[in-house]
């Protein structure tokens, strides 16, 4: 196995994109203490939604799994951002993910899974989290699903 996160997304063919943008008022990440708070991560590729639509109607649930995994890939952009790398994660914590959803859809969990494997992928058993797959009506922009993480940080030196 390669030694660090982002060489083992390499290994599977996947590179941390540039951190994206925010769409509104807020930061893509806040570190505190030994945690980083990502903001929602919408599936932004290139400054742009891929797809838009509610997954059941306009989006398949495969291709929403796909943009939960860019999701993640955004996300830990994120915590690059303020971590510096992502050597410096300890383990993932919490994934929160919400999937703009048509009424008679109920597999949010399956789409989630996009960016649960994805940590998996990147951190091993580390990436191993508590999450929420929840259903929601619309999202920014239109966006198919929107990923947010929670993660804890090796101790810096001297704490």
């Amino acid at each position: 196995m390669t030694s660090t996160p982002e060489e083992r997304l390499a290994a599977a063919g996947l590179k941390l994109p540039p951190t994206p943008s925010p769409v509104a008022v807020y930061v893509p990440a806040v570190q505190s203490g030994h945690y980083v708070y990502t903001s929602g991560q919408l599936p932004m590729v290139d400054g742009a939604l891929p797809l838009t639509g509610k997954v059941g109607a306009e989006v398949t649930p495969e291709q929403a799994k796909e943009l939960a995994q860019q999701c993640a890939l955004n996300a830990l952009a994120a915590v690059a951002s303020v971590a510096g790398d992502l050597s410096a994660v300890k383990r993932v914590v919490k994934v929160v993910g919400f999937v703009a959803s048509d009424p008679h859809f109920t597999g949010q969990p399956g789409v989630l899974n996009g960016a649960s494997e994805l940590l998996g992928t990147a951190f091993g058993d580390a990436g191993i989290h508590a999450r929420s797959a929840v259903g929601v009506s619309v999202l920014p922009l239109d966006a198919p699903v929107e990923v947010e993480l929670l993660v804890e940080l090796h101790a810096p030196m001297g704490l």
